[in-house]
């Protein structure tokens, strides 16, 4: 397709790769769409799709929310206000939650809103279920700070339309049919909504984010990447944070793979939760991670606040 031809269309996506992401998010409502409005579809098969497609539907908040799917920068606020309410907070939470401060582990010297050591529980099984819990508090709380300062006016104003959309459907949804909504649709929405913020602690527990290269931990699985549109590759999102998530597998093989520890590329991240959460009751021991990338191949990397400078600028 010729570039004229994509600058004349801003219904067309920008990557041919984000269809299976707009697919996720088509498939997501139909599900909610079809309990709603379809009382045999009220069973367990498709509410345990709604939660696990919910999820994939704040996958897709975070992938929109660096890299807009679309041409048009209108449909790309759009689509904002619809993925809100699958998962019923507003999207752009994610540019000052996820883009600026979680990319860089810090707040301005204060811990990430979303860091694990924001748990400590004993049995590590705890710090999981509980982790929501903390890091969302955390999180909105730091949003309405960040969103106070001045000069974020346009971002304030999106943020509530997100918010007015994502539960004032929820609200009609509510009122046409309270128990079906609060059972399958409601459920799902904060069954995403958590299991994002626990991926946090999942994906960076026990490494050292003070590091450059081993901060974070991968789950390399082919198939699991396909359906997660390859955040599955961790390490990589957060230093090439402009790279568009279908080109994160092969960076990862050719930048992170010489310089991260083994020990954090996991091939599958149920056997690792298994491993991690249910066969061991006590959380594992911290380990120096970091020596790895020091014996492999040197690469310069832009400072982080250069990095967060950049993050900010394209998430305006």
């Amino acid at each position: 397709m010729s570039s004229s031809l994509t600058d004349r269309s801003p219904w067309l996506v920008k990557h041919p790769a984000e269809w299976r992401q707009i697919g996720i998010v088509l498939a997501y409502l139909g599900v909610l769409a079809s309990m709603v409005f379809v009382p045999a579809c009220r069973n367990v098969l498709f509410l345990a799709a709604a939660c696990y497609l919910s999820f994939l539907n704040t996958v897709v908040i975070h992938n929109h929310l660096h890299q807009g799917i679309f041409q048009s920068r209108r449909l790309n606020m759009l689509f904002r206000v619809v993925l809100s309410f699958g998962a019923l907070y507003p999207a752009s939470a994610n540019i000052p939650s996820h883009n600026l401060v979680h990319h860089h582990f810090e707040d301005d010297g204060k811990p990430d809103w979303a860091a694990p050591t924001h748990v400590s529980f004993k049995w590590n099984l705890l710090n999981l279920i509980h982790f929501p819990n903390v890091a969302g508090p955390n999180t909105f709380a730091g949003v309405s700070r960040w969103a106070r300062i001045k000069g974020r006016e346009e971002f304030v104003r999106q943020y509530l339309v997100e918010q007015v959309f994502a539960f004032g459907l929820t609200g009609a949804l509510l009122v046409y049919d309270v128990w079906t909504t609060l059972f399958f649709v409601l459920v799902p929405q904060l069954y995403g909504a958590r299991c994002i913020l626990r991926i946090n602690l999942i994906q960076h527990d026990r490494c050292d984010t003070t590091s450059e290269w081993n901060h974070s931990r991968n789950f390399v699985g082919r198939a699991f990447n396909w359906v997660m549109c390859n955040n599955g590759y961790h390490t990589i999102h957060h230093n090439r944070a402009g790279l568009h998530w279908s080109a994160l597998a092969e960076a990862h093989r050719r930048e992170v793979v010489p310089r991260v520890d083994p020990s954090l590329d996991e091939p599958s991240m149920v056997l690792y939760l298994l491993r991690t959460y249910l066969l061991r009751p006590s959380r594992p021991l911290m380990r120096d991670v970091a020596k790895a990338e020091t014996e492999g191949p040197q690469i310069d990397l832009a400072p982080r606040e250069i990095r967060r400078a950049e993050a900010e600028a394209a998430s305006a």
